[in-house]
C-alpha cells in the first residue's frame, strides 16, 4: 500500500528557504508595515512554489482574523440548470477575490444550518432568501461575520420577471392568462413573487387576475391543467420557470393541442433545453454572471466592515421570443 504524502508545512518551507516560520508567515500572508528584504522574501516565496505548500485553512484565518469560506445555503428545492449555473457564476466571482464556495443543500431532517456554518468554519452564510433573525443571530454565534441576504424593503426583482412575462403576453393581444405554480413547496416563496409580477400587470392592463393551477413535472397532471385553462377561457400560461413551461407542453401534446394554437406559453431562466422544445419555448432570461458579480460584490463590501447596498441587483430580464407564443 502507498504511504500517503506527508503534509508540506510551514516549517519545511523555513528550512528550505532558510528563515524563521515567522518570516515564512508574513511573507506568505503580505503582513503590512513590516520590512522584509527582497532577497529573503523571495527565497520564501521560491521554497514555497517548489515545495507545493498550501497553507492550512486554520492558519489563514488566524492571519487574516476570518476564514475564506462562503457558505451558500440552498433550501430544500430541486437543483436544475438554473441554480447550478447561478452557484457556477457565484463562485467565480468569490474565486477573484480570494474566497471560496461551500454549498449546503438543506433537508427537513439535515444538520441545522449554523451547525454547518460552524463546521466549515465559513465567515459569509448567504441565502437564497432572507434568514429569520432568530437565524441570523445563530449563524453569528457560529462564526459568520457576514449573513447575506439582509432582510429589506426593497421590491423583489422576481416581480419584475413576472411582469414582463405577462406584459409579453398581454402585449400579443391575450386577455386572458394563466399562470404556472411549480409543485416543490420550496419553490413557493420565488413563484409568488413572480406571480405578484404577473397579477400587477394584469391589473394594469385592466383584465382579470390569472387563473394559478399547480403544474408537477409530469404529463397526466400537466395535461389537466391544460384541459382546465383552456376550458377557463385562458389563451396564454405565465410558467414559473422553464421546466414547469416544459410541462405545460407536454400537457398540451397529451391533449392533441399545441402551442401557442392552443395556449402561449412564457417560462423562465432561459435553460439550454428551451431551444430545443417542441415548438421552442419563448422564456425570460438575464444576466446571472451579473447578478453573481453584485453578490459579491455585497460579500466584500460587508466584510470590509461597510454597509453593504441591499437593494436587489438590476437582472436586466429580457423576453427571448420563440415560437411557444
Amino acid at each position: 500500500m502507498t504511504r500517503p504524502a506527508k503534509r508540506i508545512t510551514s516549517s519545511d518551507v523555513a528550512r528550505a528557504a532558510g528563515v524563521s516560520r515567522t518570516t515564512v508567515s508574513f511573507v506568505l500572508n503580505d503582513k503590512p508595515g513590516l520590512s522584509i528584504p527582497e532577497e529573503t522574501r523571495r527565497r520564501v516565496l521560491d521554497a514555497a512554489q517548489r515545495l507545493d505548500y498550501r497553507p492550512h485553512a486554520s492558519a489563514r484565518t488566524l492571519a487574516a482574523g476570518r476564514s475564506d469560506v462562503v457558505l451558500l445555503s440552498i433550501p430544500d428545492l430541486p437543483i436544475g440548470p438554473g441554480i447550478s449555473r447561478f452557484v457556477e457564476e457565484l463562485a467565480t466571482a468569490l474565486a477573484a477575490y480570494g474566497l471560496t464556495l461551500v454549498t449546503h443543500v438543506g433537508a427537513a431532517h439535515g444538520r441545522p444550518l449554523p451547525d454547518v456554518c460552524a463546521t466549515v468554519d465559513a465567515s459569509v452564510v448567504i441565502g437564497f432568501y432572507a434568514f429569520d433573525p432568530d437565524t441570523t443571530q445563530s449563524l453569528h454565534r457560529a462564526g459568520a461575520h457576514v449573513v447575506l441576504p439582509a432582510e429589506t424593503d426593497a421590491p423583489s426583482p422576481m416581480r419584475q420577471v413576472g411582469r414582463l412575462q405577462a406584459e409579453h403576453l398581454i402585449g400579443r393581444g391575450h386577455r386572458r392568462l394563466g399562470y404556472a405554480l411549480p409543485g416543490h413547496p420550496g419553490l413557493l416563496p420565488m413563484a409568488d413573487e413572480r406571480l405578484h409580477g404577473v397579477a400587477d400587470a394584469c391589473a394594469e392592463a385592466g383584465i382579470d387576475p390569472p387563473m394559478v393551477l399547480t403544474t408537477h413535472l409530469e404529463v397526466d397532471g400537466a395535461a389537466k391543467s391544460v384541459t382546465e385553462w383552456i376550458d377557463g377561457g385562458v389563451t396564454g400560461v405565465c410558467a414559473f420557470n422553464d421546466e414547469t413551461a416544459l410541462a405545460v407542453l407536454a400537457g398540451l401534446h397529451a391533449n392533441g393541442r399545441t402551442a401557442p394554437d392552443a395556449l402561449a406559453v412564457i417560462g423562465v431562466d432561459d435553460i439550454p433545453p428551451a431551444r430545443l422544445a417542441i415548438p421552442p419555448l419563448t422564456t425570460v432570461g438575464w444576466d446571472l454572471h451579473e447578478v453573481a458579480r453584485h453578490r459579491a460584490e455585497e460579500v466584500i463590501t460587508s466584510l470590509s466592515g461597510q454597509e453593504p447596498r441591499h437593494a436587489p441587483p438590476s437582472i436586466n430580464p429580457q423576453v427571448v421570443q420563440r415560437s411557444s407564443s
